[in-house]
């Protein structure tokens, strides 16, 4: 992966990068133009002008005509383009313009919504901010920063990054504190690696510009994110010039395809297979049969443009686009269109449970001492922890730091001075800092209770030094308990003085992990956030919907079934990190399709259990906002995440929330069944009346002393039927069609095919048989009366047989569709009536039909209506389609 990056990056991006590398902070900074206290707002203008915006893999719009291009080169569009072209070499121009009329509509009416659902799309985008904090000359904030849109970074920037925080450019670290990074965006590995401010040895970069720049261990790139710790850096390379930008600019356009799309591919050549077979077969029974193989080949042509499927491509832009806007409207913002089917697909949603099952309003309720007793002294170094730690302040630093007076008591004179710190990660569940009072040094350390337990020698009870030993464990352990069984959430504060610095220390204390070791526990932090009031009837609606939640928490088990308790969720069993970390890949997969319930949980363990219940046959979505939610976010069919989330969570997700709620979710999960269910009956319609037509056709054509219809009048009803569906995107849907994951399968598309497409052609051959005896068009002389009934009747059928294939229940008395989709029906309808009557009867090859042939043609689609609901019915019940 490293050698591939490095081609993808020019030569002066790389000697730039190595010759930054080997020089001090200092001397980089002076090599970029800049300062300690970053650029000033005109200079940053002017570089912006001079570099562009920082954005990678997104070029600008395409012009009208490559889009039109864009469009036109796709197998059904070349398909009706050579058949239009046959058309003309035979002679037959009529037809040539009507096929080339499908070809107009259908990337035409594709075309204006692809540029509107565009540009609705860019907009929606822009709803999803991602920031940078950027350090500005003349601030009066502590510490002197402020939130920057990614776009607007240039070189010279000087940025503040901690745990969370996207690398939005290519960056030289001018200072770092337990800085770690993951680089899996560029390099695949999946361990963060330790970046520091040093230079680079001269012979170590000179070395690296014949290898892999990657390995600079001062340098931080675009894409990756800081896994823990905090740092200061300034922009070397923006946009294209930066190493992931370089590979993102490369690889635009390129993707690989999606299951929708899959489905889509395997549909559109299903349809062509079955061309494949028919329009040989039709070609040569009629070329044999009536001896006019050029008349037979004109056919043949028409019957394959009916075959076609050819507004496809148009539905499903419409399709989508319209769920995405409508979607965002009830404040779910959609990052990649195929993920709409992918939420209505989803059928096991995985989720954090702080805001989402809970009010995400963390309030501080308790400090106590080691006896459950309040304690300021608690409190206090709960406050110094949170005031001076660097790295990414959560909801709990948020709510400690609301106490504005210990903030005056403790900061009235200066007391205090930050020395060190060891920041957070997810290993660990702690943080320390080193705080100097005079020549006192003190390091408190706030986190996880068993976590802090285990780095913990003394307790302090009543202002007495106790040992922490078996003795004293249990009663020290009572009052978190006691804590958590009443549903708080509880942090174990500690402390030890640390050694006299040293005149060799130049006043500096290199804090390690190994100082969080023989502390003294002092007391615990509690916290309450209320489970939501919508949190119970969300959890009820995702159920209805057919989608199973499950928790997956790293807080502890006690807290974790309290609240799940609270909301209505089975938390008798709950499994454990240290559970899962013990299971093989077998036993895991059993254990997450009867456990509701996961706690405790690490980053990779969170991805571990989604990927278990994705190899048991699930469609798994992922909801989370914070730095440990990024494995198990790309681990997920469908990730979905927050507008408030960290960085990392928002550019793993696929859908992004504008309010984090379950309900809002829910709202959805039912948008993007509207979306496929509109989408999957054109593609039923389409597929089962072109397989009943092959039927009618064949038998027709070996029957028939002439053709059973005109090629212009099969590809003037065809252009009419085609016009009917357009309004199919905007019907309403059924409730019970939303009740359970619509997912993609094509055999289910394939059974309906062989079990309802026949059907039409029982009815196209009482139609035949009504005008050969009825009405005694037997012979050539009396193909036109022939052809006018069946034209009229095939628009009719294919024209109201959306009506029942759309709903399971009695169409028009307890389902009705959409006013637009009425009206196109309607409409299509009335034209099919009146062609025989109108001037365009000549053109078409149409002759005014007798009246009684009208009472005989309601009842044929009365019946075909009947039977085809009927035999829908039983298929939707037996096969569950």
């Amino acid at each position: 992966m490293n050698h591939a990056v490095e081609h993808k990056l020019d030569a002066d991006s790389r000697h730039a990068l190595l010759a930054l590398a080997a020089l001090s902070p200092d001397e980089a900074l002076r090599a970029l133009d800049s300062c300690g206290e970053g650029l000033s707002p005109e200079v940053v203008a002017r570089r912006l002008r001079e570099h562009g915006p920082n954005t990678v893999g997104q070029r600008a719009e395409a012009g009208l005509w490559r889009q039109v291009l864009q469009r036109l080169v796709n197998p059904l569009n070349i398909l009706l383009l050579t058949l239009s072209g046959v058309s003309v070499l035979s002679g037959n121009v009529e037809s040539a313009v009507i096929i080339l009329m499908m070809v107009v509509l259908s990337l035409g009416l594709g075309l204006v919504q692809e540029r509107r659902s565009g540009r609705a799309a860019a907009a929606l985008r822009a709803m999803v901010h991602t920031t940078a904090s950027v350090q500005r000359p003349g601030l009066a904030t502590d510490p002197p920063t402020q939130e920057c849109a990614i776009e607007r970074l240039v070189p010279g920037d000087v940025l503040r990054l901690s745990a969370g925080d996207l690398v939005p450019a290519d960056v030289r670290v001018l200072a770092a504190r337990d800085f770690f990074v993951n680089e899996a965006a560029l390099t695949g590995e999946s361990v963060p690696v330790e970046k520091h401010a040093q230079p680079e040895p001269r012979g170590a970069s000179e070395a690296l510009a014949q290898g892999d720049a990657l390995a600079l261990r001062n340098t931080c790139f675009m894409g990756t994110h800081v896994a823990s710790g905090s740092a200061t850096a300034v922009v070397v390379h923006t946009g294209a010039r930066a190493v992931f930008g370089g590979i993102a600019e490369a690889l635009t356009g390129e993707r690989v395809q999606t299951s929708f799309e899959q489905g889509i591919d395997k549909f559109t050549w299903l349809m062509l297979r079955f061309m494949a077979v028919m329009v040989p077969l039709v070609f040569l029974i009629n070329g044999l049969g009536k001896g006019d193989w050029l008349e037979a080949l004109l056919f043949a042509t028409a019957v394959a443009v009916g075959l076609t499927p050819e507004m496809l491509p148009m539905l499903v832009t419409v399709n989508l686009a319209k769920g995405a806007m409508t979607m965002s409207r009830k404040k779910v913002i959609v990052k990649r269109l195929d993920a709409i089917q992918n939420i209505g697909a989803m059928d096991v949603l995985c989720t954090d449970k702080t805001g989402t099952l809970t009010q995400d309003h963390i309030i501080l309720e308790k400090y106590v001492d080691l006896r459950g007793e309040p304690s300021d002294r608690v409190l206090d170094f709960a406050y110094l922890n949170s005031h001076y730690q660097s790295g990414l302040k959560n909801l709990l630093d948020v709510a400690v730091l609301k106490y504005a007076e210990v903030h005056d008591k403790l900061h009235a004179q200066g007391l205090y001075q930050k020395v060190d710190e060891i920041p957070f990660d997810f290993q660990r569940r702690r943080m320390s800092v080193v705080l100097a009072r005079g020549e006192e040094h003190l390091l408190i350390c706030k986190g996880a209770v068993e976590e802090v337990f285990s780095v913990c020698r003394w307790a302090e009870v009543d202002g007495e030094r106790i040992p922490l030993d078996a003795s004293h464990l249990a009663d020290v352990q009572a009052a978190s308990r006691v804590l958590n069984e009443d549903g708080f959430r509880v942090i174990a504060i500690a402390h030890k003085p640390l050694p006299a610095l040293s005149e060799g220390n130049a006043g500096v204390h290199a804090l390690t992990v190994a100082d969080e070791s023989d502390l003294v526990l002092l007391g615990y932090i509690a916290f309450l956030d209320p489970p939501k009031e919508s949190a119970r009837p969300a959890l009820a609606a995702l159920k209805a919907h057919g989608v199973a939640v499950k928790v997956l928490t790293g807080d502890n088990e006690v807290v974790t079934r309290k609240v799940c308790r609270d909301v209505g969720l089975d938390a008798e069993h709950v499994l454990l990190g240290r559970e899962i970390e013990a299971m093989n890949d077998v036993a895991l997969a059993l254990a997450v399709e009867r456990t509701q319930v996961f706690a405790k949980l690490s980053p990779g363990q969170k991805a571990r259990v989604i990927e278990a219940l994705r190899a048991q046959g699930h469609v798994v979505g992922y909801m989370g906002d914070g730095i440990n939610d990024g494995p198990a976010l790309k681990a997920a069919d469908v990730g979905i995440s927050v507008d408030s989330a960290v960085d990392i969570a928002k550019e793993s997700a696929d859908i992004i929330l504008l309010e984090k709620s379950l309900l809002v979710l829910d709202e959805g999960v039912t948008e993007g069944r509207k979306v496929f269910a509109n989408l999957l009956k054109y593609i039923r319609m389409g597929a089962s009346s072109n397989f009943g037509n092959m039927f009618s056709v064949l038998g027709a054509s070996a029957w028939l002393p002439f053709l059973p219809m005109a090629p212009i009048q099969v590809l003037s009803n065809n252009l009419l039927y085609d016009l009917s569906q357009t309004a199919i995107p905007t019907d309403t849907v059924d409730a019970d069609e939303l009740v359970q994951p619509r997912k993609w399968e094509i055999n289910h598309i394939a059974r309906f095919i062989l079990m309802v497409g026949p059907i039409s052609s029982i009815f196209d051959y009482a139609t035949y048989a009504l005008m050969y005896w009825g009405f005694g068009a037997q012979t050539p002389a009396q193909q036109t009366l022939f052809h006018t009934g069946w034209f009229v009747e095939s628009l009719l059928s294919q024209t109201l047989i959306i009506h029942i294939i759309r709903t399971g229940k009695i169409p028009f008395l307890e389902s009705r569709a959409s006013l637009p989709l009425m009206f196109t029906s309607a409409g299509i309808c009335a034209v099919g009536v009146w062609l025989p009557y109108s001037p365009l009867a000549g053109f078409l090859g149409l002759v005014a039909l007798p009246w009684s042939y009208w009472p005989w043609v309601v009842g044929i689609l009365l019946c075909y209506l009947t039977l085809t609901h009927c035999v829908m019915s039983w298929v939707r019940r037996r096969f569950n389609i």
